[in-house]
């Protein structure tokens, strides 16, 4: 590499604007909101826990809190992104990994994929 290019290195690696654009999009602190695809007699249970759910991304840090539960951090990388859909490589500081899926739907609304159609409908903090 060029000594002229050095400056520019440093630059997009200490800013997110170089990052993919999922992740940009993932940035921020997002609260649950509702459920989809629940069975009626379970909606009222897992939509309460839903709304007691966050997810926040910073850079390359996942913290996941979730109701009756510890908080739980780790760091992430972009395992597949298609269309909408984002699926992440979750690795925990108990070096435990876990895949996440999200879908995207606009910039204050995405979906956390629980699997069987069920999901968590999350919007951003303001």
């Amino acid at each position: 590499m060029r000594f002229g290019l050095w400056p520019l290195v440093a630059v997009c690696l200490s800013v997110v604007g170089c990052a993919h654009p999922a992740e940009r999009a993932l940035s921020g602190r997002w609260l649950g909101e509702a459920v989809e695809n629940f069975d009626s007699d379970e909606l009222a249970e897992a939509t309460a826990w839903a709304r007691g759910t966050m997810l926040e991304f910073k850079s390359s840090h996942l913290t996941v809190a979730i109701p009756s539960e510890e908080s739980r951090s780790g760091t992430y990388v972009l395992s597949s992104v298609v269309d909408r859909s984002v699926k992440l490589r979750v690795l925990d500081l108990e070096g435990q990994e876990s895949e996440l899926e999200l879908v995207v739907d606009d910039e204050q609304h995405l979906r956390w994929v629980l699997g069987d159609g069920r999901a968590v409908v999350m919007k951003r903090e303001d």
